[in-house]
């Protein structure tokens, strides 16, 4: 039998999205579904940084990625949303204001 332990007495720090960010994240990324736009996503969470990933169809390069790196906090904000091409299309100190690029999306997709 193998015994567990916990990550905290390894030394291992991991970033990771806390349950009000999670929240958004996953609302945005329902809607995004529900309009038809996006089929599947992904989440990594490292030493350094935490993504989402979400994709049009599983087996291509994500649509986004959202990245948290904390590192970044105190110079130009902790988030960074890259497009398709790896091509940072914002990057901000707040959730909301990153995710409104891909808001204003999602209300193009809607209204058109």
């Amino acid at each position: 039998m193998s015994i567990v332990i916990p990550l905290t007495q390894t030394g291992i720090r991991q970033v990771a999205f806390t349950r009000p960010e999670l929240d958004r994240i996953m609302s945005l990324y329902g809607r995004m579904v529900a309009a038809g736009l996006w089929r599947d996503y992904a989440l990594e969470l490292g030493e350094r940084i935490a993504s989402f990933s979400a994709f049009r169809r599983s087996a291509e390069n994500p649509e986004v990625r959202l990245v948290k790196d904390p590192a970044l906090r105190n110079r130009q904000g902790e988030w960074v949303l890259y497009g398709e091409g790896g091509v940072v299309l914002k990057r901000g100190h707040e959730l909301a204001g990153v995710l409104a690029v891909v808001e204003r999306r999602l209300l193009k997709a809607v209204d058109g």
